[in-house]
């Protein structure tokens, strides 16, 4: 049999490194390789994507930025790789023909190679919950035209990926966080909390943003417009508890009182298998396996709402709609990276998301969902201006 194509993009990235961990892993236990990687791509880390392409013999190396490519050529330039840089490269990377396209690109940045790898056909691994934040009718339109399948790497969707039944019998869905690095900070503390402070994960080793957004729960606020979107359920249809040991990843309740849960050792590497293999037989790997006994209890906790503005914020943009949850990422990008180039404090970033809400609120938004890459980048533009507005109107 031959060997399944797989394309990266987010390679140089914590979820890319894992995902060709966990080929690296299979295709060790085989005489004949059953994965090979067709794409590579990276946003800035050149070398890392070099060394990337080289030790997995990939087809085709993208390095997002222009001006590196000619460093790229450099590195790769005794290599059969081929080698292309710039935003449409990044596509043509995602529409390759393979077995499965990772989408772990950080950010908005995401939409438009994800949307690619869709309208070819390309099975899509979504570990990018932006991508349907910001582009879900968009998404599942043209999933629909071209018979693209997308499958869930989140470790939390993921989870409810794998134990959801029939959507008629589901009562609700319940997503896990593990609360962050302040989860029992006193609320008058947050306020001067430092970046290598909020960047501290006590459970996960993420690019800098992600950490931020897990310190705020804005990380969890997202996956709560993502599961609504996947699973087609209402805002009031999800909960969010707080659960430290992150062994539980997420939880499925159903209308006859039962509960069905995933559990595991908190590790990206097994929803990452999980997706490259899904619909058939689950694929090895190397995480370590779960002992009940010795973890003896497991914790849950109610979000403090006072503590962690972002879940309700994230219900809110749902129960908005149209281009509102497209709205509350770009404004959260905004004020994480206000909040990184210290221009503003921690608890500023909850409240620059909820201000460019409510002026866009009143301002009367689209009620319909975007329908073109070039009116999500208008509308995300536009988000990001009114978010440096607040935070310029707070200093």
């Amino acid at each position: 049999m031959d060997p399944k194509g797989i394309s990266i993009l987010g390679s140089t990235g914590s979820v890319g490194q894992s995902t060709l961990s966990v080929i690296d892993y299979v295709n060790a236990q085989t005489d004949d390789p059953v994965f090979e990687i067709e794409a590579l791509a990276a946003g800035k880390d050149v070398e890392t994507l070099a060394k990337q392409a080289l030790k997995h013999r990939a087809k085709f190396a993208v390095i997002a930025d222009p001006s590196l490519r000619e460093d790229l050529n450099v590195l790769l330039a005794d290599s059969e790789v081929e080698v292309a840089a710039g935003p449409e490269a990044m596509t043509s990377a995602a529409a390759r023909p393979c077995h499965r396209v990772v989408a772990a690109i950080v950010g908005s940045a995401g939409v438009a190679s994800t949307l690619a790898a869709v309208q070819a056909g390309n099975d899509v691994a979504l570990a990018n919950k932006e991508t349907l934040i910001c582009a879900s009718g968009l998404i599942f339109s043209e999933a629909k035209k071209s018979g693209a399948r997308i499958i869930p790497m989140d470790s939390e969707h993921s989870a409810i990926f794998q134990v959801l039944g029939k959507k008629c019998d589901v009562e609700k869905l319940i997503l896990t966080a593990s609360g962050g690095p302040f989860r029992t900070t006193p609320v008058a503390d947050m306020v001067n909390m430092t970046v290598e402070q909020a960047r501290n994960h006590p459970r996960w080793s993420m690019g800098l943003k992600i950490s931020i957004d897990s310190a705020t729960l804005m990380n969890k606020a997202l996956e709560v417009i993502e599961a609504a979107y996947l699973f087609d359920m209402g805002p009031d249809e999800i909960d969010v508890v707080i659960h430290p040991q992150s062994i539980i990843h997420s939880l499925v309740s159903y209308r006859d009182g039962s509960v069905l849960a995933q559990l595991g050792e908190p590790d990206m590497r097994t929803p990452i298998a999980y997706a490259l293999s899904w619909p058939e037989d689950r694929i090895g790997t190397e995480v370590k396996r779960l002992d009940l006994a010795a973890l003896a209890q497991l914790d849950f906790e109610e979000v403090d709402a006072t503590r962690f503005k972002a879940i309700d914020l994230a219900k809110r943009a749902l129960t908005l709609g149209g281009t509102a949850p497209l709205i509350l990422n770009c404004a959260n990008e905004a004020a994480v990276a206000a909040f990184i180039a210290g221009e503003c404090g921690f608890m500023d970033i909850s409240s620059t998301v909820l201000e460019t809400l409510e002026r866009f609120e009143l301002n009367g938004f689209s009620k319909s969902p975007p329908s073109s890459v070039e009116e999500i980048a208008f509308l995300d533009a536009e988000g990001r201006r009114i978010a440096r507005d607040v935070l310029s109107a707070a200093t």
